[in-house]
């Protein structure tokens, strides 16, 4: 039998006691949540407020943006709100530059911008194709460009989660979807390029795609009893999602917990893209 002492340790002895208890704090880090005062995205300030990080919570509305901001610090926490229009890419330029100025960077990026217009394929107008297309897919791009420049020049390595749909895999059927599930996959490449090209330089990029999450902008939808009742009877799990379902996963990609994942998007969706 092989003498135990002198066989070779191919992984480093870990001190688990405390090497675990930190998984999922961001005491210390700043996070940047662009379309943050949304129904998703608000829970996602509060999440990651709550674990210890300073928010800049951003959107076109500045005094929804502001109010927000207000409640996070009454609350104890730090953050500030400012407006962006996600259409602009100067404007997406100035506000990653004011946030990383006003809290000394950005360790964090939570994108949680997006828009839908809904068309049948056969009405799709060009000028509302666009508008989905550039809220969507363009700011993402441009959102992570700039995020990314300050965290390559900080040399601290960084995260950036975008929110995607279920969309992005699947299609839907009798709703005219086109421009939205369009940029949704597009969002699933953008996420994979940016993340290899980030990772020399330790950022990770992820996606967390939720299908329908229970919020104000959908309560008319669910309010129809036909289409709810066909919306459940395809989950597996037989709900729809609730913010904070949302939230657990991205706070895991924001966390050091994340830290050897990259490039991938996380279905939060009961089980749908797994059963169709």
């Amino acid at each position: 039998m092989a003498d135990r002492k002198k066989q070779t340790r191919i992984a480093p002895v870990l001190d688990f006691s405390k090497a675990l208890s930190s998984l999922f704090d961001l005491s210390g880090q700043v996070a940047y949540v662009p379309g943050g005062y949304g129904g998703i995205g608000e829970a996602l300030a509060w999440g990651l407020a709550q674990q210890g990080a300073a928010v800049a919570i951003s959107g076109r509305d500045r005094k929804k943006a502001q109010g927000l901001a207000a409640d996070i610090r009454r609350a104890g926490h730090r953050a500030m709100g400012l407006a962006m229009d996600a259409g602009s890419v100067a404007s997406i330029r100035r506000s990653v530059d004011a946030v990383a100025k006003k809290l000394g960077g950005i360790d964090i990026l939570v994108n949680c911008v997006g828009i839908q217009i809904e068309q049948p394929l056969l009405e799709v107008a060009e000028k509302d194709f666009d508008r989905v297309y550039r809220i969507n897919l363009k700011s993402a791009m441009f959102l992570g460009q700039a995020v990314a420049r300050h965290q390559v020049a900080a040399k601290c390595g960084g995260r950036q989660i975008h929110l995607l749909s279920v969309r992005s895999q699947l299609g839907l059927r009798n709703r005219g979807y086109s421009a939205y599930c369009a940029t949704k996959g597009g969002m699933v490449m953008l996420v994979k390029q940016h993340a290899m090209e980030l990772a020399p330089h330790g950022i990770t990029v992820n996606g967390v795609a939720p299908t329908f999450v229970y919020t104000e902008m959908i309560r008319h939808v669910m309010e129809n009893p036909t289409f709810r009742k066909g919306l459940l009877a395809r989950i597996p799990l037989g709900r729809i999602a609730d913010p904070k379902d949302v939230v657990a996963p991205t706070l895991f990609f924001a966390s050091p917990g994340g830290s050897f994942t990259t490039g991938q998007i996380l279905y939060v969706d009961g089980g749908i893209t797994a059963s169709q």
